[in-house]
């Protein structure tokens, strides 16, 4: 028998934990204000984390489709979409009165919520959580909080990473265990307000899809002290391969994910996070990289590449493994010189 059919779990069920949840994936055409959803799905689920039904759509984001290698949706493919205001009211009805749960909710509720300011309506959820501070609460023993490494805990098999409908039901999978475990251990759920948004865009995407305002001269920034990589830097990113663990990655201006949160899942993923750039740098990411800070100016001096936010967190995805190291070659035995009898 599993806690999940734990008699005595479901006696000690928390009466304060919810009465159901909405677990949602949104794939979207960025990170940024002006930037769209393209898929959704949801999973709705009862208060010991049952499900109950689920729910997928294609959203037409009238605009560019975004990481197109991420998600596989193409323009083609989203032509013929529904626009997001023609799904919005059936949205709503499976996320009415639940908790919405999600992988990074932050992003999922901020995407959400700006759709729905766009459409003129407002969510009708007021509580959501993050299944990354959910893991973190009950200090699970992961390497790092990808979703990929959350299912492999629980023994659920990904079968199409990225795609929103497989997202969702990978999540409200393991998230159920984490559920029964949290009720188990007396364990708080980590529940955030659903603010609605008052920053958002419906005009044209921007040249530069993570563009934020410019960096303003007399902000600071606490610094913090993150763990260096156990990597050895492979060197510099190439634009045509994939990140890999070691390389040393600095950030610089404004971003719209928290800049806290970039860094976490950049040291997770095996990177180095550099406080400034030298010529040992891999990458800049950057949403100005016109502007005249010290970065991005030693940036272009050392040729340093420079990506945007949504780039970067795309390419945090599919971070490759840092190679073997090869064997240490043995010390080369000194050669004898012969001796001279003159």
């Amino acid at each position: 028998m599993t806690m999940l059919d734990d008699p005595a779990t479901s006696a000690m069920w928390p009466a304060a934990y919810p009465r159901g949840y909405a677990v949602v994936d949104v794939e979207t055409t960025g990170l940024a204000r002006d930037d769209r959803i393209v898929s959704a799905a949801v999973y709705r689920l009862d208060a010991r984390g049952d499900v109950e039904d689920h729910w997928y759509t294609l959203v037409n984001p009238e605009r560019d489709p975004g990481p197109v290698w991420i998600h596989g949706l193409t323009t083609d493919v989203l032509a013929g979409a529904p626009l997001f205001r023609d799904v919005a009211g059936e949205f709503a009805e499976r996320l009415a009165d639940r908790v919405l749960v999600a992988h990074n909710a932050a992003f999922d509720w901020s995407m959400i919520a700006r759709e729905y300011a766009r459409a003129g309506a407002t969510v009708p959820t007021r509580q959501r959580l993050c299944t990354i501070a959910l893991a973190r609460e009950l200090r699970l023993p992961l390497p790092n909080h990808k979703l990929a490494t959350l299912a492999e805990h629980f023994g659920v098999a990904q079968r199409r990473a990225h795609h929103a409908l497989d997202d969702a039901r990978v999540l409200a999978e393991a998230f159920r265990p984490s559920l029964h475990a949290a009720a188990r251990d007396g364990v708080r759920l980590p529940l955030l307000e659903c603010r609605p948004l008052t920053e958002w865009s419906d005009g044209p995407a921007k040249p530069l899809i993570g563009h934020q305002p410019t960096h303003r001269p007399g902000t600071w920034r606490p610094s913090r002290r993150l763990p260096p990589s156990p990597y050895p830097n492979p060197g510099r990113y190439e634009s045509d391969k994939p990140l890999a663990q070691g390389m040393r990655v600095a950030f610089s201006g404004d971003t719209s994910v928290d800049r806290e949160l970039l860094e976490d899942r950049a040291v997770e993923a095996g990177l180095h996070v550099a406080t400034s750039v030298s010529r040992k740098t891999s990458l800049l990411v950057t949403n100005d990289p016109e502007s005249a800070t010290s970065k991005t100016v030693k940036a272009a001096e050392y040729g340093t590449p420079v990506v945007d936010e949504t780039a970067f967190t795309h390419l945090l995805r599919d971070v490759a493994p840092a190679p073997t190291a090869p064997p240490t070659p043995p010390p080369a035995r000194p050669v004898p010189v012969p001796r001279s009898d003159g």
